[in-house]
């Protein structure tokens, strides 16, 4: 396989790349986001932060970088799936998102409305997603629903015109941000578990919906609690049929392991556990001249390299025009588990050093290495568990029989 760019592709990497450097160092400061740990650059509960994603985004907008993968009929950047694949490679080794500040909504919910929603549901958000004037998130998990999505319980009864819904959703992120979401709800209660489900268009300005954000154990805010008391959805703001919003939400839920899978920043992080290794110690010499430390920095890379050359077999599926399928799974699996394990051994590596936070007298690089390994367990769990991946991969790829 020759994996060579064409000249045109080399030049759109090239200027692409130059453009991000500049960008991120204008918005973001000096060393623009590669100086910045990903989780703090993602916190969304710091205003300042927002502020500054917010802008990144109208920047991506005005160079045409914002949906280079949506079609042009709707605003996008209509780009061929090799340079959209150079666009993600380019944002992750800077450590940024892969959408601003909307990163749900183009990534995902933005392109099942295409496909699933009606004209005049397309002509009215696309456009705003993609300007980042309406932020987007996403109601799905509830308190006895997450990795089970189907059991959700968060009720909607149809009332002339709208839909009323009463309930709570849970791990909401974006909520405290948002302007709109995309909300799962049993509109019968009567049929199986993956029947009766809707999936509604909810502004979140509404009367009766109240958010409480979540503080996780790293410091930041971005999940968030959100309850529904007799909040009015006008009825066209249904997207497919009544009762089949499952068919709708699992194509929303393809797109978010496809971004959680083999786009997730853990070669950029790999490379940066290398440079750390250089200036610590280990059981008594340089960390990265111990025969242990060079093992594991070895097999994290080699590991990296498979999550590549997988993606680029994802990439050759779908220049051969096949659509994206459970295969998804396996990239989510292994990147997630891959980051994990990338940040444990920090940990292990930095000894008692890893347990001084940001902003502690002694903290190795800002204390970012003790943030990464607290928020990678999470990141197995969210979009599928890796449980329920290890079954999605198990039944539907390897045809194995139910346990």
């Amino acid at each position: 396989m020759d994996f060579r760019f064409t000249a045109e592709e080399e030049a759109f990497r090239a200027k692409l790349h130059g453009w991000i450097e500049r960008t991120s160092e204008q918005v973001f400061g000096h060393g623009g986001a590669i100086g910045a740990s990903t989780a703090s650059l993602l916190d969304v509960g710091d205003d300042g932060q927002w502020r500054r994603l917010k802008e990144y985004h109208r920047k991506l907008h005005e160079a045409g970088y914002a949906a280079l993968h949506w079609p042009i009929e709707y605003g996008g950047g209509g780009a061929t799936l090799i340079e959209q694949a150079i666009y993600q490679d380019e944002v992750l080794s800077f450590g940024l998102p892969l959408y601003g500040c909307n990163q749900l909504a183009i990534d995902r919910i933005g392109p099942t409305l295409m496909f699933m929603g009606t004209q005049a549901q397309k002509d009215r958000y696309l456009p705003k997603m993609l300007t980042g004037e309406e932020v987007w998130c996403q109601g799905y998990s509830e308190p006895n629903a997450g990795s089970d999505l189907a059991s959700l319980q968060t009720r909607a009864v149809i009332d002339g015109d709208s839909f009323v819904v009463n309930g709570q959703k849970v791990w909401t992120s974006l909520a405290h941000r948002a302007d709109w979401q995309v909300l799962l709800v049993r509109t019968d209660p009567e049929a199986p578990k993956h029947k009766g489900i809707s999936y509604l268009l909810v502004d979140m300005k509404t009367p009766g919906i109240t958010i409480r954000p979540l503080v996780q154990m790293t410091g930041e805010s971005g999940f968030n609690e959100v309850f529904y008391d007799n909040v009015r959805v006008p009825r066209e703001n249904l997207v497919g049929e009544v009762n089949q919003g499952w068919q709708v939400s699992i194509a929303t839920l393809m797109y978010e392991r496809l971004s959680g899978g083999t786009r997730h920043p853990v070669e950029r992080t790999i490379t940066q556990l290398l440079e750390l290794s250089k200036h610590v110690e280990f059981d008594g010499m340089t960390a990265n001249r111990h025969p242990y430390v060079r093992q594991k920095l070895t097999q994290f890379a080699i590991e990296a390299r498979c999550l590549r050359l997988s993606r680029y077999r994802s990439l050759t599926a779908h220049l051969k025009g096949k659509i994206p399928g459970p295969e998804s799974s396996f990239g989510k699996l292994f990147a997630t588990e891959l980051n994990l394990r990338v940040a444990m051994f920090a940990d292990e590596l930095l000894g008692s050093y890893s347990a001084l936070d940001k902003g502690s007298l002694g903290a190795v690089e800002g204390g970012r290495w003790q943030q990464r390994m607290l928020a990678a367990r999470g990141l197995t769990i969210a979009a599928g568990s890796s449980e329920i991946q290890h079954n999605i991969i198990g039944e539907r790829v390897l045809k194995l029989p139910k346990g």
